[in-house]
């Protein structure tokens, strides 16, 4: 389906809303890639530009100041406004914005404007109240603050873009990009965005999400009752290991093994020998030139099947591709 209000006779316009702390590359990126979609006469589908709140200058997070030509009145004439992300200030800290940038986006949404938003600019669109009852993703690094300050967004830090026609949120960086190719398909089709995505020099579409990327450390044994299992368990992943074999190693019963490595992990056994093993699964990808084949093995799944249907479930991809990303 295409976006019909990108289809008028003037360029579709984009606000991008800078607000301070403003990412240096999350503001750079909406004018970079909509200024590569073009018709074959060359003509522009877009015309970007940038406004703070009063027109005043912001800083950036790159050590530059941005200097706009608008304020918030260019949302009243905005097709599509774009808030980038933010590296400090209070939505971060408390989940508020400034009253009059909330009202001119809400103003702006009320209208039929497209809202979007980079990395942690869906903090400052979820403190405006426009994602309320609505997925969302940010950065995965800041799930669990944005979780805590935005209870009713259903939060999914796994995607690297989500969203409908009227509201559209992206994980961090470079997602940033993939949202906006992924709306130039939606407004021109698929030919426009990929011929802006060579332009960037970006794959039209990046499989798997934001999953693949998030750090999963494993975590060092600490002095709680069922530590010392859980090591034991993590320097044998490529042998068979029964529940009964993991509450022995602690010296208790099943039943009560179960329930104080529940109450530490927050998961059942099997829950957490998977993903011990779907980890270092992960990390043989990335770090050595084993067979996929191997790999399974080595991480005690048996088969490469069992490998590549965790893998995908986990992060939704394909073993192989995850070793070339």
């Amino acid at each position: 389906m295409r976006n019909n209000r990108a289809m008028s006779v003037r360029p579709h316009r984009i606000a991008v809303l800078a607000l301070d702390h403003v990412v240096g590359l999350d503001l750079g990126t909406p004018a970079q890639v909509f200024s590569t979609a073009r018709a074959t006469d060359e003509t522009h589908y877009y015309d970007v530009l940038v406004c703070t709140p009063g027109g005043q200058p912001v800083r950036s997070t790159a050590g530059f100041q941005v200097l706009p030509d608008h304020g918030l009145e260019l949302l009243d004439t905005a097709d599509t406004v774009i808030v980038p992300g933010i590296h400090d200030g209070t939505a971060l800290t408390s989940g508020t914005v400034e009253p009059e940038v909330a009202e001119a986006l809400r103003s702006a949404y009320q209208r039929g404007t497209r809202i979007m938003s980079i990395c942690s600019g869906a903090f400052v669109l979820a403190a405006a109240g426009l994602l309320d009852g609505r997925r969302a993703t940010t950065h995965w690094a800041y799930a669990e603050q944005f979780r805590r300050l935005h209870t009713r967004v259903d939060l999914d830090p796994d995607v690297l873009f989500i969203g409908d026609d009227r509201v559209l949120t992206s994980a961090g960086v470079a997602a940033g990009i993939d949202l906006c190719l992924h709306v130039i398909r939606l407004d021109h089709g698929s030919e426009v965005a990929n011929r802006a995505a060579r332009r960037c020099v970006m794959p039209p579409w990046r499989d798997g999400g934001q999953a693949q990327y998030i750090e999963q450390p494993v975590p060092k044994a600490t002095d709680t009752s069922t530590a010392g299992a859980r090591e034991w368990a993590r320097q044998r992943l490529h042998e068979p290991i029964a529940l009964r074999d993991l509450a022995e190693q602690a010296r208790m019963s099943v039943r009560t093994f179960t329930r104080r490595f529940r109450s530490e992990t927050g998961l059942s056994p099997a829950q957490w020998l998977l993903q011990q093993r779907t980890d270092h699964a992960r990390l043989l990808l990335e770090t050595t030139d084993l067979t996929v084949d191997q790999i399974a093995h080595r991480c005690g799944f048996g088969t490469t099947a069992a490998l590549r249907q965790q893998l995908h479930q986990r992060i939704g991809v394909a073993p192989s591709t995850y070793r070339r990303t």
